[in-house]
């Protein structure tokens, strides 16, 4: 069950609270004018120390380079602040590009929101 919804920050991203999780529901085309726009609410929720962030990418329909550094961005200020960062994404062509640079090793993707917070903190990216 999702509470505390919060207004979208840009037409790109939505903010809410779901089992103790922030997550931050990315939509459309990420490339690198959104992530202009993203950016600052990324940071925002990814600077709290101990946050338990997850990043769904289900209704994300492109994602290039941009969207990767995005994503790095938020993992490594997420373990700088000993928090957790999970990843929620469905789409083939963004699951290969997430397999080909090797994030999804870093990152591993679940299929659905209910798969990654039922996921070990081992597995959400915090090794």
């Amino acid at each position: 069950m999702s509470s505390d919804p919060t207004p979208p920050a840009t037409g790109y991203l939505r903010v809410r609270t779901d089992r103790g999780h922030r997550v931050l529901e990315l939509h459309g085309e990420i490339d690198i004018a959104a992530t202009v726009e993203i950016i600052p609410q990324l940071d925002a929720e990814t600077g709290r120390p101990g946050a338990r962030i997850v990043i769904d990418l289900r209704h994300v329909e492109f994602f290039d380079c941009s969207g990767l550094r995005l994503l790095h961005r938020a993992r490594q200020r997420v373990l700088d602040r000993d928090g957790e960062l999970r990843l929620v994404c469905t789409h083939p062509l963004t699951l290969r590009v997430l397999k080909v640079t090797g994030l999804a090793r870093l990152l591993p993707p679940a299929p659905s929101l209910d798969a990654v917070l039922e996921l070990p903190e081992a597995a959400s990216g915090t090794l």
